[in-house]
């Protein structure tokens, strides 16, 4: 009996097994003949891990519009999902670089032009976006993230350094817009002694010194002074650039900046200059947000705000036409993306609607066309496209321009000449020695 029902459950089994068989026959022909089985009806699931760093409370618009980008992109591909990490500037550069040593980096992230890029290129992790660098971009804007001819970053906006000044403190205190570094001396010290903060300053990360540094450099010397010493054309000893390194620790101990600046982040530094405890800001024309449509700020404070172009020194053979700046932050793909493909789309439609977005919803210049005639802009946006219409020379950020190595040096060394612990000799001294050793 038991025999029986063994066999009985076998040939079951076989029954089974054979209807199966059958089934995925089946399948199999009506795939051929172009039926919609489940693979076919379906696309496969994608998701784009993208790294940036305007996080919501300090990069308001920005933010908004990164968030409407992408709810526009995964709304046209049904398919893929966008995955956000937002971090502040110096979070994501601290994190850009972990990622980098492991070749683990997002799919797509931001980057700098110059010599920020280097390493990534080097190592194979940035993709070749050469085949999206279209003539959507304003002339010259993408060079900065090509080597040796390819494209491996695409910008998103190009910015120069004007400095803000709040014209009712101005006027309260008999203060006039400077021209000379003389008026700005003369500026500080009227400041000063009616207990009024002159310049406010973030210079715990430095870069926000550097740009002070170089500004001096090109006054002094001429436009091509910084780019010429970290190319090794001149010497980074070169008189010019000692004297630049003199007059901005002239300007430290004479009290043009915030108390403690070297322990401040810019965050914390330009919130004195919104809450009218500084008179003054150095920064680049990415915070035209804040001065122009950002309103967290008080219509009132925001229509106190003007800007200036960093003043001449008197006997230097600088242009006040002459700017720091360049293209501003950009996007990479990662070279080992596992949705490479996808991922260059996105770029490619993310650069586009920045173009077209970020001017009237945030202010920015971006580092595409733009047909201001067109667009309702506020005053001082429109001043700030004049002026860089004009604009006799723009150098690329130093710290951006050097090798990872030489910028940590040039950094270090901006916070050791606002602390008097350098002399203007050995601050040039240890940049010449830093870049030589590449």
């Amino acid at each position: 009996m038991l025999k029986k029902r063994l066999g009985l459950l076998f040939a079951l089994m076989l029954l089974v097994v054979g209807l199966v068989a059958c089934g995925d026959d089946e399948d199999t022909s009506s795939g051929d003949n172009g039926s919609s089985g489940d693979n076919g009806s379906s696309e496969e699931e994608v998701v784009i891990d993208f790294m940036h760093l305007w996080p919501e409370g300090s990069s308001k618009q920005h933010n908004m519009i990164v968030q409407t980008i992408v709810d526009e992109f995964e709304a046209e591909n049904e398919n893929v999902t966008v995955e956000m990490e937002i971090l502040g500037n110096e979070q994501y550069k601290e994190k850009l670089s972990v990622l980098g040593s492991s070749d683990d980096l997002p799919d797509v992230g931001m980057t700098w032009g110059g010599g920020f890029i280097n390493p990534y290129v080097s190592g194979n992790m940035f993709a070749d976006l050469t085949e999206l660098d279209t003539d959507i971009f304003i002339p010259g804007t993408t060079e900065a993230y090509a080597v040796d001819g390819a494209t491996y970053g695409l910008p998103l906006e190009l910015n120069i350094t004007p400095m803000y000044y709040n014209q009712a403190m101005f006027d309260e205190y008999g203060v006039d817009v400077p021209e000379t570094l003389d008026e700005l001396k003369a500026a500080i010290t009227t400041l000063n002694d009616n207990d009024m903060t002159p310049i406010t300053l973030g210079n715990r990360d430095a870069w926000t010194g550097s740009m002070w540094y170089m500004y001096l450099a090109d006054r002094i010397g001429g436009p091509s002074t910084i780019t010429d010493a970290i190319s090794g054309d001149i010497s980074f000893e070169s008189e010019a650039l000692i004297q630049a390194a003199a007059e901005l620790q002239e300007l430290v101990e004479m009290g043009a900046f915030i108390n403690g600046t070297n322990g401040l982040g810019n965050d914390e530094a330009k919130g004195y200059f919104i809450n009218e405890q500084a008179a003054m800001y150095l920064m680049a024309t990415w915070d035209l947000p804040e001065w122009t449509t950002n309103e967290d700020n008080p219509q009132e404070f925001r229509d106190s705000i003007g800007y200036f172009k960093f003043p001449t020194v008197e006997g230097g053979a600088g242009d006040i036409n002459s700017y720091v700046g360049g293209p501003g932050v950009g996007l990479f793909v990662a070279e080992n993306s596992d949705v490479k493909d996808e991922a260059k789309d996105f770029v490619g439609y993310f650069v586009e609607r920045w173009g077209e977005m970020s001017v009237t919803d945030a202010g920015v210049i971006p580092a595409t066309k733009v047909d201001t005639g067109s667009l309702d802009l506020p005053q001082m946006y429109i001043d700030i496209l004049n002026d860089l219409n004009e604009a006799s020379n723009l150098t690329l950020y130093a710290d951006v321009q050097m090798s990872a190595e030489a910028a940590d040096v040039h950094l270090n060394m901006i916070q050791a000449l606002f602390m008097g612990e350098v002399t203007p000799e050995e601050f040039a001294a240890a940049h010449e020695e830093a870049l030589r050793a590449e």
